[in-house]
């Protein structure tokens, strides 16, 4: 059914046409005999047709359709833009801060023993001493950094002035404050107690052995209380000595004992004995008294040659 459909008109031109040629010449004098021939032929030429399709004739037709291509869709893929990601810039650099350097404080040490004062210089007094070895904090300073400012290192909860002189400083020092010396002590005529003597060749002695005597004159201020006596013969190389709490006097083969040696009194003092005459011999002799028993306190030494 679908075929005729599709050549239905063709095949009624084709029809139209046959019978045109097959028709004889047809005179028509009366005008309406026209047009009945013509309806004639196309009732003939519409019930061809529908015989041919009670009988189901397939009329073919001679025009054989061409096959249309097979389009296939294609699709071209719009390309697709990617927006990059929002670009977030994220500091990587991290501030550091450095702590505040901790100041270095000045430490003093000195190579030489030194008394450490009241006040810097000599005049004032004398309350401690800087040893070697010792190493102590310096709080302030003089203006020309002569003298340094520490803490008393025989007492602890005191400060004292000590000289530069033999000091080494390390740290900072510019940051110290510089203190203004205390007043300077008023000076007083008491003279400061001191110890002093003069010694001189007495002469020789023999008992049992041969010893030499000394003249001893306190000329200072102090008692004294203890004695050293090296005698040494320079001529053999023989020394002897002694060391005595008080002094002794051998004159005349007595023995005369004294505790102290008051000041601006005399005292003859016997060396001990030599095992020969050392007459004619040069001698030299060493003397030292202390004030304290035992060597100690405040001492003075007086040394001197001679020949008996």
């Amino acid at each position: 059914m679908a075929t005729l459909k599709r050549t239905s008109l063709p095949l009624l031109l084709l029809l139209l046409g046959v019978f045109a040629c097959a028709l004889p010449e047809i005179t028509v004098t009366d005008p309406s005999a026209n047009g009945t021939s013509v309806a004639q032929t196309i009732d003939f030429i519409i019930m061809m047709t529908q015989n041919a399709a009670e009988q189901n004739v397939d009329v073919v037709s001679s025009d054989t359709p061409t096959a249309l291509p097979s389009l296939t869709a294609t699709w071209t893929a719009e390309p697709t833009f990617t927006l990059p990601p929002t670009l977030t810039l994220t500091p990587t650099f991290t501030p550091t801060f450095l702590p505040s350097p901790t100041p270095i404080a000045p430490m003093i040490s000195v190579s030489v023993p030194t008394n450490c004062r009241v006040g810097p210089g000599k005049v004032y007094r004398q309350v401690g001493a800087l040893l070697v070895g010792q190493t102590v904090q310096v709080y302030a300073r003089t203006a020309d950094s002569s003298y340094w400012y520490i803490r008393n290192p025989d007492s602890p909860t005191d400060f004292c002035w000590v000289w530069g002189e033999y000091a080494t400083v390390t740290g900072l020092v510019s940051p110290l404050p510089v203190f203004t010396p205390p007043p300077t002590p008023t000076a007083t005529n008491t003279a400061t107690p001191s110890p002093a003597f003069e010694a001189s060749f007495e002469g020789e002695d023999s008992c049992s052995g041969w010893w030499v005597d000394f003249l001893v004159k306190n000329t200072g201020s102090m008692t004294f209380k203890s004695i050293s006596l090296t005698v040494r013969d320079t001529a053999t190389d023989i020394t002897v000595a002694r060391i005595s709490d008080g002094f002794t006097d051998n004159t005349a083969c007595s023995s005369t004992d004294r505790d102290t040696l008051l000041p601006g009194k005399k005292a003859v003092v016997s060396s001990p004995g030599f095992t020969y005459d050392v007459n004619d011999h040069k001698l030299k002799a060493t003397l030292t008294l202390c004030t304290q028993t035992g060597l100690n306190g405040m001492c003075v030494t007086d040394t001197l040659s001679f020949k008996p």
